[in-house]
């Protein structure tokens, strides 16, 4: 399976770019056809945070599947998935500063000082920008050993997002958990006596 894949890499990039689109029309089609609900805006903004947020949990899976298969190729994929989901974190604020707060910029900053699911949430964003920015090979090359520590603020980007969204839940925390519960996997496997029990047969 790995070697089909891999022999059919440029296929499978072009085929998951335009799922990645899929839920930018999705977004889109709302609009167009009135089916956001009593509250458009609100309804606009959950969705490409939930996005953004699953993009992120796609992202962080490369590692864990690489070593499940012992190949690389899927490394592959992973600079799309996480622009992906900075994609759809800039979708989600430019929605927020635009139809929330009517480009107020003065609330925007007030939000970000009084409100801590709003405070957490532009933190994680922060945080992407520079990995979102130095995604790039010639950048690889350029940073060297720090672009690695540079990209590792992908930890502590997830743990902000999972952080805004249960804040913003408040008492619906069942979705919010499912998605603790997957990136606590995630690190899980990570951790280096986990990691060499796993996968080192």
């Amino acid at each position: 399976m790995v070697a089909i894949i891999k022999n059919n890499r440029a296929k499978i990039k072009g085929l998951v770019f335009l799922l990645g689109l899929i839920p930018l029309l999705m977004l889109f089609l709302g609009v167009a056809q009135d089916s956001l609900g009593p509250d458009p805006a609100k309804a606009l903004s959950h969705s490409s945070g939930d996005w953004a947020l699953r993009f992120l949990m796609l992202t962080m899976a490369i590692t864990p599947l690489r070593l499940i298969t012992r190949s690389s190729e899927w490394v592959h994929y992973r600079r799309m998935l996480g622009l992906f989901t900075f994609f759809y974190a800039v979708i989600h604020l430019i929605i927020y500063c635009l139809f929330l707060l009517g480009l107020q910029w003065q609330d925007l900053w007030g939000d970000i000082l009084e409100r801590p699911y709003i405070t957490v949430g532009f933190l994680a964003w922060l945080l992407m920008l520079p990995m979102a920015i130095t995604s790039t090979h010639r950048w690889q090359r350029k940073l060297g050993k720090r672009w690695v520590r540079l990209h590792r603020s992908i930890y502590a980007a997830s743990a902000l997002v999972l952080l805004h969204i249960i804040w913003q839940a408040r008492s619906d925390l069942a979705e919010p958990l499912v998605y603790v519960l997957i990136f606590a996997i995630l690190i899980f496997v990570r951790i280096p006596p986990i990691k060499k029990r796993l996968f080192s047969r």
